[in-house]
């Protein structure tokens, strides 16, 4: 626990790369292999079950201090976590709660605290023991630990105890810690990473074990994606055009289908097994020969249908553990394929991809005499011929249901992770609405004392000289903003609050800024009647005032166009 706390704590002073990964793989080389095990579940956010809620935790402190509510909240409004919330007010509060606690079993933990017991220790024995206690004896526990442990290792205790710990470290990382530390191929370990993991000494030995030429088959678990990078025509426009394959990017969730001997898996990019989500593709599979692995996207998109149906049908079967008859009648799916990664057992990633794609339209002439074909859809696209192409191409690929379109080096490999220059994602121009900042809240994290959560709102009718117009919530943005414009946005907020709502302050509603979207449609959930995806912020329309901002008539306007041109293809 104190190695892990220590890594966590340089690893927060730290700012450059190299230094962080040098810093996990010495960490994890000197960590026995159960405690390393744990250290790199943990740092790659791997997801663990709540065992006590911020909640929770709150309430302990509470009744404990007899901390009003309305001062908890306001010191939470600052720091923008429960969890380092409590770890900063209880040195304040130690003294006066602490030294009440002489249960046996309370003392009994609190004794193998002093001889600073391993990590697997807190994660396996200690902290699900608290989960399961009483709410007295829970109660008593959580105070004595809090009083047991230095000041620097509450914030830690406090987010392992919640589940919800996190960090600045992106997974890909800690995969290159790993591969240094352990001298592996970083491919191979996000493989490995792959595999279910247990947090055992066994699981670790396995992931940093010498490679050996042999891998064998994968069996049910996903290769690691291959991830496509924002367009920037600056990057490529000195290359031959002809060097490049184009094809529709569709708007629906990525994942891999595997066919073995042993059963069929299809896997979400966030590594999810989701068979029960889709059990139409999972039966289609059985077409598939074995030892396949196809990449691809997972759509609504009916038998008859010339085009897609909207991201909201998909998702309407996302999370569910049955799909029911209905369900699968109302939001029909299929699998886009546009890459071949396996067949017959060979690993093909290491294959052009103008090879893998020839490959790919073989697999699929295989599967025209199958009656439910039309689940397994070969991506269009074609070679391009010249860069003037491609804006044309771009616009034929929306105007069918695409959200634009994907560029891919022919003689690409298939590489893991985020790799640029390879694979570009050119989407769609974002539908814009001007709209009214109303709400604010604090950051989490570094921007924990900056307001960066903003709400946006649209008038309810038209500007008349008559009128009693109202502003709607629209949308929630959380980006799209420099550090410069954050900071200059965040004094104008502290010195235009209307109001306070715990975390949230009302400011007046004078500024405006141009939020752009992928999508709209209609929602009951909402109090304007529409939702949108991925909004963010585009610019701050200074030159603008509140008045001229854009109505929800003006909403509805691009919701109905979006719906029309669906029709009409």
């Amino acid at each position: 626990m104190d190695a892990f706390a220590a890594l966590i704590e340089e690893l927060d002073q730290s700012t450059g790369t190299k230094r962080k990964i040098d810093l996990i793989a010495r960490h994890l080389q000197q960590a026995n292999a159960h405690d390393a095990a744990w250290s790199v579940l943990l740092l790659i956010g791997e997801r663990r079950k709540r065992l006590i809620t911020g909640r929770r935790l709150r309430e302990i402190l509470q009744q404990a201090s007899a901390m009003p509510d309305w001062l908890f909240d306001d010191c939470q409004s600052h720091v923008g976590d429960s969890a380092e919330t409590l770890s900063l007010l209880w040195p304040q509060l130690k003294s006066d709660i602490g030294g009440r606690i002489h249960k046996p079993s309370v003392t009994t933990w609190v004794n193998q605290l002093r001889h600073a017991p391993p990590m697997h220790w807190w994660m396996e024995q200690l902290l699900p023991a608290l989960a399961v206690m009483e709410a007295d004896e829970q109660s008593n526990t959580v105070l004595a630990i809090w009083e047991s442990l230095p000041h620097e290792r509450l914030f830690l205790f406090n987010k392992l105890l919640t589940g919800g710990f996190r960090i600045g470290v992106a997974r890909g990382l800690v995969v290159k810690a790993i591969a240094t530390g352990f001298n592996l191929e970083e491919g191979l370990v996000l493989e490995r990473l792959m595999t279910p993991a247990d947090a055992s000494e066994q699981w670790f030995r396995s992931l940093t074990a010498v490679a050996t030429e042999e891998r064998g088959n994968r069996g049910p678990f996903p290769y690691p994606f291959f991830l496509a990078s924002p367009f920037k025509e600056e990057t490529i426009e000195n290359s031959d055009p002809s060097e490049w394959w184009v094809e529709s990017k569709w708007d629906g969730i990525r994942g891999q289908l595997i066919q073995r001997e042993r059963g069929t898996y299809l896997w979400s990019r966030g590594e999810e097994l989701i068979n029960e989500q889709f059990p139409e593709l999972i039966e289609m599979a059985s077409a598939i020969p074995t030892d396949t692995v196809l990449d691809g996207e997972v759509i609504c998109w009916a038998e008859h249908e010339q085009q897609p149906r909207p991201f909201s049908d998909l998702q309407r079967r996302l999370g569910r553990k049955t799909v029911g008859r209905k369900l699968r009648l109302e939001c029909p799916v299929s699998f886009v394929a546009y890459d071949l990664l396996e067949r017959d057992g060979t690993d093909l990633r290491s294959t052009p991809l103008e090879e893998r794609l020839e490959q790919l339209g073989d697999l699929q002439r295989l599967m025209d005499t199958n009656t439910a074909k039309w689940r397994c859809r070969l991506s269009s696209g074609q070679q391009l011929q010249r860069w003037d192409q491609l804006d044309q191409l771009r616009k034929e690929a929306v105007e069918q249901g695409a959200e634009g379109v994907m560029l891919k080096q022919l003689h690409s490999l298939y590489l893991s992770g985020r790799k640029r220059g390879h694979w570009w994602k050119h989407k769609r121009d974002p539908m814009t609405l001007d709209a009214v900042l109303i709400y604010a809240q604090a950051g989490r994290g570094r921007r924990a004392n900056l307001f960066t959560d903003y709400t946006f709102a649209l008038w309810n009718q038209q500007s008349e000289p008559t009128s009693n117009r109202q502003l709607v919530t629209f949308a929630k943005a959380y980006s799209g903003l420099n550090d410069a414009e954050i900071l200059e946005l965040d004094r104008w907020i502290r010195s235009h609050t209307l109001e306070r709502f715990g975390p949230t302050r009302a400011v007046e509603p004078e500024l405006v800024f141009e939020i752009g979207f992928e999508g709209i449609q209609a929602s009951k959930r909402h109090k304007c009647g529409l939702a949108v995806r991925f909004p963010r912020i585009l610019r701050w329309r200074s030159d603008r005032i509140a008045d001229s901002a854009n109505t929800i008539e003006d909403a509805q306007t691009l919701c109905d166009q979006l719906a029309k041109r669906t029709l009409s293809t």
